[in-house]
Order: structure tokens, then sequence, then C-alpha cells
């Protein structure tokens, strides 16, 4: 699963427009099983759509399952959809769905926040693409920007065995009847493609960290340019380090961020980084025309990546998750070809001098939610893999990073 395979057809889907059409085709091509995970399953056109051929499938004899996280369930699966759903024959489950905000427990930010895909194990989907509509969200214009990947191959193998691995847990430990092997063979795929490609998933046992190690080897070699879009960008000691080592030998580092405010504290916290990669060359641009819910990168034009891995603690601490790295020059020309359009487009560079010279309140702002994430994750556990701190010398406190930030400094 964690290697990179010859042999594959991967193609490149924007947003849920080219998705959901491409999702369709293969669930009603489907002649013997259909599998989903999505953290989000939401009834609105795009939502229903994708569940009417998945109940044409299972109508027909196909074995459909549908993996749906407990707490976006809780917020968008409507009775409504999840009757039509098992009404249809469609066999649902709820990954830790026990969500009750007066019984708080840590454990239950452990989320399925992969959105994932396959048709009898022949055709896949990766990436970071929710079944909700591409305009459901309040005073959105124009859609979303998003992205995944349809694949064939032997990767799909590595996407069928984690999909029937995580549906047995929860068969498990929700005392349902088993229909699906704990520990499921994997199955043999052949080759159709010519592009290497490797899937590589994220839990919270034997791959605590491989999504961000594949991502840190990447950066760690890079030579010309690392560009990573990202919604979600609030990264840990190691990859700030990394991405600021690799502008000093010289590589050009783009990041593409979110400039609209979808959560509050997470926006003003990772804003409290800006400072340290800017001083160290790093170049921010805040994408302003949509909302951004990309989960990608490029490197070197020949290394990319798709999927539904932000880079902050919630995807790389906490979530189940789910990537594609593919070593494919048209693949990655392709994808940043994508990205600068953006960057041309959508996006204001932020610069170091304007940075710098920022009122206090907004420095401020940006410490005070910096803090409060930064003690949040160390209260509930989730403070470790030298998230905050490094081993290296020239570390520093608490006090000092606080110092540094609210001077727009390292």
């Amino acid at each position: 699963m964690n290697r990179f395979t010859p042999g594959n057809a991967v193609r490149l889907l924007r947003s849920g427009t080219e998705y959901f059409a491409a999702l369709a085709e293969a669930v009603n091509a489907a002649r013997a099983e259909v599998w989903i995970e999505t953290y989000i399953f939401a009834d609105d056109p795009s939502g229903r759509a994708i569940g009417e051929a998945l109940v044409a499938a299972a109508q027909r004899g196909v074995t459909v399952r549908v993996l749906v996280d407990g707490w976006g369930a809780k917020h968008y699966l409507t009775p409504a959809l999840e009757r039509m759903l098992a009404d249809g024959g469609v066999r649902l489950l709820k990954y830790r769905p026990e969500v009750a905000p007066w019984q708080f427990r840590s454990h239950r930010l452990r989320r399925l926040h992969r959105k994932l895909a396959h048709a009898d194990g022949r055709v896949a989907f990766v990436g970071g693409i929710n079944l909700i509509d591409d305009m459901n969200t309040p005073g959105q214009r124009p859609p979303r920007v998003d992205y995944a990947v349809r694949v064939e191959g032997p990767v799909v193998a590595g996407v069928v065995q984690t999909m029937a691995r995580v549906w047995a847990l929860c068969e498990l430990v929700q005392f349902r009847t088993r229909e699906v092997p704990l520990f499921p063979e994997p199955r043999p795929v052949p080759r159709v493609g010519g592009q290497t490609a490797k899937f590589t998933i994220r839990d919270n046992l034997s791959h605590r960290r491989d999504i961000e190690r594949a991502y840190l080897a990447a950066v760690r070699t890079a030579r010309r340019e690392i560009l990573i879009a990202n919604a979600y960008f609030f990264p840990g000691v190691r990859f700030r380090r990394a991405l600021i080592d690799a502008a000093a030998r010289g590589v050009q580092v783009t990041l593409l961020l979110q400039h609209r405010v979808e959560y509050r504290l997470l926006h003003y916290a990772s804003r409290a980084l800006y400072g340290q990669l800017l001083a160290g060359g790093v170049a921010i641009e805040e994408y302003h025309r949509s909302f951004l819910h990309a989960k990608v990168a490029v490197v070197d034009e020949r290394w990319a990546t798709v999927g539904s891995s932000n880079i902050d603690p919630y995807s790389l601490l906490m979530s189940r998750e789910a990537n594609l790295f593919v070593r494919d020059a048209g693949f990655a020309a392709q994808l940043r070809f994508e990205l600068l359009q953006m960057v041309q487009t959508g996006a204001r560079r932020v610069g170091p001098q304007h940075w710098a010279a920022r009122p206090v309140f907004a420095r401020a702002l940006s410490w005070a939610a910096y803090g409060f994430v930064r003690v949040a994750m160390g209260f509930l556990g989730y403070g470790g893999n030298e998230w905050w701190r490094g081993r290296r010398r020239g570390r520093h406190g608490f006090g000092e990073t606080i110092s540094r930030i609210t001077r727009g400094g390292k």
C-alpha cells in the first residue's frame, strides 16, 4: 500500500462537477460491488443524484456499501436520504456514530475524513471531495474548489483492502452481523496504464505518519519548485522547517491557502505562522475567489498528490485520511497548471513587509488563536510527534514563540 507501483491510469477530476459524473458512471457500470467512504453525504441535488445511482445499482443485484462519518452524517445525512438508501437496498454504516456534545471525549475527534470509492475492485476514486454540492456553502459564489482522481491499475488493490478493513472494524465494534473479514486478503489488479503511483493512508495504528512522511520526503528532496494548495494549513515544526530549508537552498516554495474564513479559530491560528514562513523565503498566496477545499501538491513537476489530508493537526494527528501520490510528469504538469491558474486568477500574494506591519490587534488575534489551539491539542493528548517543538538546537519555548509571532518575525 505504501510503495510506488507502475502500471496505473490516473485521471484528475476537478471539483464535484467532474467527480460526481465519473463516480456515477462507475456506479452505473458496476456488476458486483460498490463501496463508498465519505465524511459528508448531504441531502442536496448532488448527494441525491449519487444516492439514486447507488439505489439503482443495489436493485439490479450489486452489493452497495456506504460508510459515512458519524459527525458528518449528523449534520448532513438527513433521515429522508438515509431512509431512501436503506429502503433501496444500500448497506449503510456510520463511523463512530456516538456524537453527544454533553459527553465529550477526546477520542471522538478521530473521525473518518477519507473520501474513497471503488467499483468492482477495478476502478477507484481518491480525493478530498465529499458527497455534497459544490455550491452547498452559505453565500458562496463561484463554486468550491477541490480535486479527486479516478484511478485504475495495481494501486486500486490498496483502496479495496483498506475500505474492507474499516468496514469490518465498524461491524465489530457496533456488534453488527459480520459480512466482511477483519483481515481481507489483497486482490491483485492488472496493469492498465503507464503511471507510477502509491496509495497512502493515515490511521492511529501502524500508519500514523505515513502521509506526513511522504510529503516531507518530497519537500526535502525538491530541487526547483514546491507548490502546495491546502484548505487548512497549520503544520508542525518539522514541516515548517522542511519548507524553509527548501527555500534556503533555492527551491521556489509557494503555498496556496484559503483566504475566506470558514472555521475562525483555525483560520487565525494558521495565520500566526505566516511571519516565520515569509521570513524564511516561502511565498504565500491567499485564494479569495471562492472557498478552497483542495489538499494537493506538486513538486519539481514530477511528483504530485491528491487526497483528503490537510496539513494540520486534525488530519495529521487524529483522523483517518487517504492520499494518492503520483510520480508522472504529465499528471504533475496538469495539476500544476490548474494551481498556477488559480494563483493568477483568484489569489493575492501576502507580502512580508505588509504582513509585518499588521495592526497589533490582528497580531494579538492570531496569537490568541494559536495559543488556544496549542493548549487544546496538548490537553486532548495530541501534542506529540514534535508538533510544536523540535529536537534540534535553536528551538524556543512558548513565550518566545508568541513574542516572535506578535512581532511578525520568525
